[in-house]
């Protein structure tokens, strides 16, 4: 695995994706090396050149869309122009159906989602924390798509794993509530669980109507020399996965 994902999706020839790693930056620390997050404590400088090499590398045609996450569900929507250079739009997902706009979200454990319409005109990327994910920010983004969801294309990114992600019981009757098919997703640990957090994503975008879903199965937390992981190291940095349409 180097510095970039390249998702593995049947995304049309008009749409550009991927997801970064922790390698190939100029942070130290325990922000080293390709931290993109400007909110984690490393230095803003660092963060600038990190930013950039990422332009290049993955070949961006613009700078990427950041957004102020706040584990909700409140989606961006780009139809016409982005927000101006260094706005910080409240946010948790956002929508485009314009070229050359680059849709991101940050993660260190939390779920990224990449969406891709199959005709090849709309995209957007979702940031799916447990809360989000269950107060239902996929579904706030697929509402966005002009095409039904079944004609939407979506790829789970890097995330906290099933055998790392433990959680209490009131998670687990957070998301039985929205849906029972839920409970398929915890393993009983005790008094806790262990989630996994790509099928929760997953039987939410199918009731949805979404039929292609894929990735899933990269862990941040047991791959350290991949990715950064907030739940294991605390003070760290943060990938993003991102997509645009050319």
């Amino acid at each position: 695995m180097n510095g970039l994902i390249i998702p593995d999706w049947p995304a049309p020839s008009s749409v550009r994706a991927c997801s970064t790693t922790r390698i190939g930056g100029v942070s130290r620390g325990p922000w080293r090396s390709l931290n993109l997050g400007a909110h984690v404590g490393d230095d803003t400088v660092n963060v600038a050149t990190n930013r950039e090499t990422l332009m290049t590398s993955a070949g961006l045609p613009a700078q990427p869309i950041w957004l102020d996450q706040v584990h909700g569900t409140e989606v961006l929507r780009v139809a016409d122009q982005p927000p101006a250079p260094g706005t910080l739009v409240r946010a948790d997902a956002t929508w485009s159906n314009r070229s050359e706009i680059v849709c991101a979200t940050m993660t260190a454990d939390c779920l990224p989602v990449l969406f891709c319409s199959a005709d090849g005109k709309e995209v957007a990327a979702a940031h799916a924390g447990w809360r989000g994910l269950c107060a239902g920010v996929l579904e706030a983004t697929l509402s966005h798509f002009s095409c039904p969801a079944h004609e939407i294309h979506v790829w789970l990114g890097p995330a906290i794993g099933p055998d790392a992600f433990e959680v209490g019981a009131d998670v687990f009757a957070a998301f039985v509530a929205k849906n029972a098919d839920s409970a398929a997703a915890f393993r009983p640990v005790g008094q806790k669980y262990y989630a996994d957090i790509w099928q929760l994503a997953r039987l939410r975008l199918i009731a949805q109507g979404v039929r292609s879903v894929s990735g899933g199965g990269l862990c941040t937390v047991t791959q350290a020399e991949h990715f950064f992981s907030y739940r294991r190291d605390g003070v760290t940095g943060r990938m993003a996965s991102l997509i645009w349409l050319i």
